[in-house]
């Protein structure tokens, strides 16, 4: 370590200030009192989220927001953020939360009269490596259909907006202008300002001691002040949400992280620019900077195995009394991570530290927060598992608050749904995956991306132990279920890539088995659901678009929201006279029911509804053989004539009981079996035995998302969400207007389709190298972005890539020639009649008539 840098170190180690930045030294007067012993909606926790929320229900009209806050605002770990704000996010919607964060900042202070200490000066990304600049390209193209700017930039660009720059190792830069940071403390003020203008009640220090549930679905919510009786709580209470969650019984998966930041004096360079200098984020070095004042501001993320958990407040609670403390600092643990700064901001080595700052911040496992109603709960709200409260604050307060008063989503964000995790989340789990997502912070983000910390989890279905060596797991929802599998010769192991990797052979390899002999993949991820009682056709009849099968029969149905989106795709089967079995996609598990639940609850239907996902085993077996080999396992005819397409019935295979449906994502032959999941070994063994002759083999979800891409078959969370109706979706056959039954967004598909579709979705084939479509790539026609991609891969059937995409109706024909933009090049691409390949059964049905069908 050099003679400068030991010194510079030396000065890292002032006496410890009360609080960083505008927050130093600032405490509002409080009021504890509860003025009103009634509420619409009381929200817990007075950090910027929670005030936030108060401020937009407020704004919209609805009365009685009651906030309680147990301390002061900003208590925890707002108040000594560092205050970043940016437009950037590598997710999809995430990106619309940010832009409206920033759009509301810049004019708060007009609105409220209260300063927010705003700046904008920019930020750049920087890439000191080419696959880092890769990844920028890769964001370039998921970025380019959003409104908010975002520019590649060459080093030169980077050094003229960062004068300031050792430019040894810059390749490119990722900039967003507008970006910048706020005061934290300023920002929480100004909002609660507006949230008492527009009407709510902010009450502190009061603090929420107790939780009663009434039967009703209202809450009872105790303090040392009185009850107040409820519509709905809000958990907004930071790192205080697990032991709000604890009083009525759940264990919210949150972990406080000890993260460190340090602020210089005066920088005579700093004072002498002219405009403020742009955050910039060295990704390599894996840590922010920013201008403070006349000094600098530089925080960075440590690596998992050097950065500290506060595991004791998981166990023990967070002590009594913390509110505005602060943790010793450990400038050690970040001392790589300063030397890096130093050799990318020089004149760093030379600044005296005034502040180190140390405090708690709160993490989900995978980093996002949790924000929505929780399963299980009547009117129990979070909004909590902030790891980045306050650019999130201002957006996820808006969408949060319309939700509460829509009755659905603005826009689709399963990503930060509560219900994505469970119970497989203990509290081991949690730590894990906080240390890894924490030293993860500024990692390479690689499509297809998977994490191993915490893995595999209790949820491990019955084939797992048999299968984790031969294989590439992918994790869905706490499972491990086969991406891919392995043969000799094969280059094993995760090996992210932005272009075709080592999977990229062997996933063609399993599609040829599939579409050639037959294949066997684990489905067990699988959310299922048994509903049975007197109102459970009535249920279903309003819960979902398409008509109620009958008994002994399948089919696909939508459950829409109010204003017509498309909030969940599950397999409808009634196995026995008012009995269902339900079947959802993993991720979308406890988000489905949920919904179910709660229309069961305002709708009074006699049913009762069980969650049978993690008990119940399923294996896929697909492709032209399939019934060749299921045949010798039972006696039960499954010949075309006896057991149709689409139908379902109770047999055995091999004295193995299992509900059997004809139906394949593949679209090729199959049945999907499920069965107790102490049955899955004997089960597969039984099949493969019987398949030998038929050179049975194994496949994977790769393998499977190229098979149901050729077919045309749409994906939820890809073609469909809560961002997009059915119409545009190309889901007409499965909605029935002219059924009887109001279902759930009738009225407003109705609307929409006398209004006449903006957008369509369509099929393409691109002339592409060795990079394939994915998904979320931006559509190009005539120099202008006018759509996105859904989802994509390589047809191993046409050997060539293919996409699905959203595009304007007047560029939705067939033969329409667009581009689709990978990687920072255009490529050409068509628009095709779909499908590339036809399903089994129409192949069938076509060869019956004498037609030549395609495949």
């Amino acid at each position: 370590m050099s003679a400068v840098l030991r010194g510079a170190l030396r000065r890292l180690r002032p006496p410890r200030r009360p609080g960083p930045l505008g927050a130093q030294g600032r405490k509002e007067a409080s009021s504890p009192s509860l003025g009103k012993d009634r509420a619409d909606t009381v929200i817990i926790g007075g950090g910027c989220v929670g005030v936030s929320l108060a401020y937009h229900l407020a704004k919209a009209g609805l009365k009685d927001v009651v906030l309680l806050e147990k301390s002061e605002l900003t208590a925890g770990s707002t108040w000594h953020a560092a205050g970043l704000t940016t437009y950037f996010h590598p997710g999809i919607n995430l990106k619309k939360i940010h832009a409206y964060s920033i759009k509301l900042y810049e004019k708060l202070e007009e609105e409220t009269g209260q300063p927010v200490g705003f700046h904008q000066p920019g930020s750049i990304r920087i890439a000191s490596t080419p696959t880092r600049v890769d990844e920028f390209k890769y964001q370039m193209t998921r970025a380019g259909w959003h409104p908010t700017e975002q520019y590649l930039i060459t080093p030169e660009k980077v050094q003229e907006l960062f004068p300031l720059l050792n430019m040894d190792k810059v390749l490119a830069g990722l900039y967003n202008p507008g970006d910048g940071h706020i005061d934290p403390y300023s920002l929480t003020m100004a909002l609660a300002s507006g949230a008492r203008k527009y009407g709510a009640q902010l009450n502190y220090p009061v603090q929420v001691t107790n939780l009663n549930s009434r039967s009703d679905g209202t809450w009872e919510v105790e303090t040392p002040l009185g009850i107040i009786q409820a519509k709905r709580i809000v958990n907004t209470a930071g790192f205080w949400a697990r032991d709000i969650g604890k009083m009525i019984g759940l264990q919210h998966p949150l972990i406080p992280v000890h993260h460190q930041y340090v602020v210089t004096s005066t920088i005579p360079e700093v004072k002498a620019l002219k405009t403020e200098l742009p955050v910039i984020r060295d990704l390599e070095g894996s840590y922010y900077l920013r201008q403070e004042r006349d000094g600098l501001l530089f925080g960075p993320y440590e690596s998992e195995e050097k950065m500290k958990l506060q595991e004791s407040w998981v166990t023990n609670g967070v002590p009594p009394g913390f509110g505005k403390e602060l943790f010793e600092s450990d400038l050690d643990r970040i001392m790589e991570h300063i030397e890096a700064a130093m050799e990318m901001v020089p004149v760093l080595r030379k600044a005296d530290i005034v502040n180190t700052i140390s405090g708690p911040i709160t993490y989900s496992p995978d980093i996002l927060p949790m924000v929505g109603p929780h399963q299980g709960v009547r009117n129990y709200w979070v909004a909590i598992g902030f790891g980045y409260g306050i650019i999130h604050a201002g957006g996820m307060g808006k969408y949060l608050s319309d939700w509460i008063l829509e009755g659905e989503p603005p826009f689709d964000l399963i990503e930060v749904d509560p219900n994505r995790y469970g119970k497989w989340t203990t509290t081991e789990y949690t730590a894990a995956k906080a240390r890894e997502s924490y030293g993860f912070n500024n990692i390479v983000g690689y499509p297809k991306e998977e994490r191993f910390a915490g893995r595999p989890t209790e949820r491990t279905s019955g084939l797992y132990d048999l299968l984790k060596s031969k294989c590439s797991m992918g994790f869905h929802a706490g499972w491990e279920q086969p991406h891919w599998f392995y043969k000799p010769g094969d280059e094993t192991g995760y090996k992210p890539s932005f272009r075709r990797t080592n999977w990229f052979d062997p996933v063609g390899r399993e599609y040829k088995q599939v579409m050639e002999k037959v294949g066997v993949i684990d489905l067990s991820p699988f959310g299922k659901f048994k509903v049975k009682g007197t109102d459970s056709v009535k249920l279903l009849d309003h819960l979902f678009a398409n008509v109620v099968p009958k008994v002994g029969s399948t089919n696909i149905s939508h459950m829409l929201t109010p204003r017509g989106k498309v909030y969940a795709e599950l397999t409808v089967s009634q196995l026995y006279p008012e009995e269902f079995m339900l079947v959802t996609g993993s991720g979308s598990e406890l988000h489905d029911l949920r919904w179910i639940e709660d229309k069961i609850t305002r709708g009074g239907y006699k049913v009762e509804i069980e969650n049978v996902t993690d008990e119940m085993g399923v294996l896929s077996v697909a492709g032209p053989y399939a019934r060749q080999v299921l045949q010798k396992l039972t006696n039960e005819d499954l010949s075309d004539a006896s057991f149709k397409f689409l139908q379902c019935r109770q047999l055995k295979l091999s004295n193995i009981a299992v509900t059997a449906i004809r139906i394949s994502y593949t679209g090729e032959l199959g049945w999907e079996l499920y069965h107790r999941k102490e049955d899955s070994v004997p089960l597969y063994s039984a099949i493969m035995e019987a398949g030998q002759k038929e050179g049975i083999d194994d496949f994977g979800t790769y393998a499977l998302n190229a098979l149901r891409l050729e077919k045309g078959f749409r994906a939820w969370g890809a073609e469909m969400n809560c961002d997009t109706n059915p119409l545009e979706a190309g889901l007409e056959y499965f909605v029935k207007l002219n059924k009887a039954a109001d279902f759930t967004g009738k009225q407003a598909l109705k609307q929409i389709k006398e209004k006449g579709l903006k957008r369509r979705l369509v099929y393409l084939t691109l002339e592409t190298d060795n990079v394939d479509p994915e998904g979320n790539e931006s559509v190009w026609h005539n120099g202008k972005v006018i759509g996105n991609t859904t989802s994509g891969c390589f047809s191993y059937g046409a050997q060539q890539s293919l996409a699905f995409a959203y595009v304007p109706m007047e560029l939705s024909k067939v033969g329409q020639k667009l581009e689709v933009e990978l990687l920072g090049k255009n490529y050409p691409a068509t628009i095709i009649q779909e499908p590339l390949v036809l399903t089994e059964p129409t192949r069938m049905r076509l060869q019956r008539k004498g037609e030549s069908p395609k495949i």
